[in-house]
């Protein structure tokens, strides 16, 4: 078995921006309608995955200025996303306006995700197989799709189980305002 597979695997699985947001969409709107959101994620990862294949990271990491731009635009984000959660802390049926992220939103997230660039860096990098770029690039993105998929389906389905012990209103409030304050403690993770 490649190896690139257990990396990936154990870099898309641990507690991260796309983890957090994805068990807290399963427990307060459930798989089916997370479901856009899911697809998004998985879409996105292998995009951006591909894309450090094809040398963008690198080309990143040559440019400081547009780099940091790039992580006060990703940290700014992300905590945007974290204050929404916690402000927004009830259940869905309370707030008319509140849905799960759309697949395109979800897409886009992935490029401001800093989790998702350093596994993705750290896998071309580390784990080429020594193809051309093209083909490195699609084994990257088939790789990092087909297993993020899963991941997010078992942190969707995570969080529809945990909503069974969200039974009161304080409950909901404590676990969503729990899950924004660990959004926003991973933004500072886009500076290191």
């Amino acid at each position: 078995m490649d190896p690139l597979y257990l990396f990936v695997f154990l870099g898309l699985f641990s507690p991260g921006p796309n983890v957090i947001l994805l068990t807290a969409s399963g427990a307060r709107f459930g798989l089916r309608r997370t479901v856009p959101h899911i697809l998004g994620v998985a879409a996105g990862v292998g995009v951006t995955s591909g894309l450090t294949g094809l040398g963008i990271g690198a080309l990143l990491l040559s440019l400081p200025a547009l780099e940091w731009s790039l992580k006060l635009l990703a940290a700014g984000w992300i905590v945007w996303m974290a204050y929404t959660l916690a402000t927004r802390a009830t259940r869905p049926e309370a707030k008319g306006k509140d849905r799960p992220f759309s697949f395109v939103e979800a897409v886009l997230f992935q490029w401001v995700n800093p989790k998702v660039w350093a596994v993705a860096l750290a896998a071309a990098s580390g784990y080429s197989a020594g193809l051309d770029p093209a083909h490195e690039a699609l084994r990257l993105a088939s790789a990092f799709s087909g297993i993020n998929l899963f991941v997010c389906l078992f942190w969707t389905t995570a969080g529809g189980l945990l909503a069974f012990l969200l039974t009161t209103p304080a409950a909901w409030v404590i676990f969503l305002r729990t899950m924004a304050l660990a959004l926003a403690l991973s933004a500072g993770a886009v500076f290191f």
